[in-house]
């Protein structure tokens, strides 16, 4: 698992563009580009049919207006040539003023209308007809007031609805893209459970909802990619575990067979090498009972300051442990202490004296004064083969700080890893020492592995 996030960090962490570099990085959700989007077409959609019910409007109310002076001039042209009486107000023979696109047409004999545009933007209906003797009869009136009232009206409401619809395509846009980035996260959530090895956790059942859409399609896939992952894990393991178990036998036998070879620097030698090949297997064996997550702590309540004092003073005199305040703790005493001892070990081994350990209350620190984690094991948690020096010059297999991990899982504790340097100094200033923080849980697991539901009082 740790090997596959170090790939996929790999990958991600190419060179980026220069073209990237240059443009700043816009950090959105999907919830607000669906709104944006629903609203910018929203309001594209109400312009143009505003617009084009405004032009219809216009042109329906002029087309009205030039029927109506159709309509007067018709009934004062027969009129005036029966009577000869005065023309009403508003009519002129040879009116000077007409326009001449109207006047040609009138000339030949036709009866027109016609709309003229002016500086402040109500226009001017003008009609005329021809009369008997050759002259031309014209009116010419204002856009009603009453049509231009209507129009603003009308201009006003489509504004109106304009911003209701870009308002609403809004709120439409928040929920759809609400509900889609809440399938995100559900998912995103959960494929990082998974990248943290809860293979057993399934992206479908996360995002759950009766709606089927491109995120259950990422589910399947992320679904399919941890079952895969899971049966390969599962498979290393039991490799890991058979192979571990079946050198135990014969490696036993070679230590026990090194105890007979004579007294000697080379039986020495031998001894030694069958020693280290003995404890390499029991870690292996032991890495591969903690992967399998069937471990279960036997919990007993300790003090925590006198149980890590003993246990320090017996095997590492040269350690310092400093008490700074004592508390009561329900814990698996063998584990605890299997922890204590791996992290001396890496701080004996990869660090510098002096090794100081100090607890706080239920929190536990290893400290050393060597140059620190490497940034892998910072970045991504122990991982087994790999030790904790900053180069691989240090002795060791690699499985002590696995193993510490593994075993602060079993007991519902947590353990960190942090570099020490001094106050205010960039994070590329070498490092002062190395701590190790294990910090045990209030509540301890139960034998199932799970936590107490504690019951509130009433």
């Amino acid at each position: 698992m740790k090997g596959a996030a170090a790939t996929v960090r790999a990958r991600l962490g190419r060179p980026t563009p220069p073209l990237r570099r240059l443009l700043p990085v816009l950090h959105t959700g999907v919830r607000w580009k669906i709104s944006v989007a629903i609203a910018v077409v929203g309001a594209l959609v109400a312009v143009a049919l505003s617009l084009v019910v405004h032009n219809a409007a216009r042109v329906s109310m002029l087309d009205n207006a030039r029927d109506v002076q159709d309509e007067r001039i018709q009934f004062v042209a027969r009129q005036y040539e029966a009577t000869g009486r005065g023309l009403p107000v508003g009519f002129k023979v040879d009116d000077p003023g007409i326009p001449p696109d109207l006047r040609k047409k009138a000339m030949a004999g036709r009866r027109a209308t016609f709309i003229s545009e002016q500086p402040g933007g109500v226009p001017d209906i003008w009609a005329a007809v021809p009369l008997g003797d050759g002259r031309l009869l014209s009116v010419h009136t204002r856009f009603t007031d009453r049509s231009a009232t209507v129009m603003k009206d009308l201009d006003q409401a489509l504004i109106i609805g304009s911003i209701s619809v870009v308002l609403g395509g809004c709120a439409l846009g928040v929920l759809i893209g609400g509900q889609v980035s809440r399938r995100l996260r559900k998912a995103a959530s959960a494929a990082r459970e998974v990248a943290q090895g809860r293979t057993d956790v399934r992206v479908g059942d996360a995002i759950g909802g009766v709606v089927r859409d491109e995120t259950d399609d990422l589910a399947q896939a992320v679904d399919a990619m941890a079952d895969a992952l899971k049966q390969r894990l599962e498979a290393e393991r039991r490799v890991t575990a058979d192979i571990a178990h079946e050198l135990r036998t014969p490696v036993t036998g070679l230590l026990t067979a090194a105890e007979l070879l004579p007294p000697g620097r080379p039986s020495e030698l031998v001894r030694d090498r069958a020693q280290a090949m003995r404890t390499l297997v029991e870690d292996v064996l032991e890495v591969a009972r903690l992967d399998s997550a069937a471990e279960r702590a036997e919990l007993q309540d300790i003090l925590l300051g006198e149980f890590v004092t003993r246990r320090v003073g017996a095997r590492h005199t040269d350690v310092q442990v400093n008490v700074v305040h004592e508390s009561e703790v329900t814990t698996d005493p063998r584990r605890l202490e299997r922890i204590l001892f791996n992290l001396l070990a890496n701080a004996a081994k990869h660090g510098r004296p002096p090794v100081e350990v100090s607890v706080e209350g239920r929190v536990v620190r290893v400290r050393d004064h060597g140059p620190g984690f490497p940034e892998e094991l910072l970045d991504e948690g122990p991982s087994r083969f790999r030790t904790g020096a900053a180069d691989r010059a240090g002795h060791g297999h690699g499985l002590g700080l696995t193993i510490a991990a593994g075993q602060a899982r079993v007991l519902g504790a947590r353990l960190t890893f942090r570099n020490v340097r001094p106050p205010g100094t960039p994070a590329d200033t070498p490092a002062e020492g190395a701590v190790a923080v294990l910090w045990l849980p209030e509540h301890a697991p139960t034998n199932t592995g799970s936590f107490p539901i504690l019951r509130l009082p009433d």
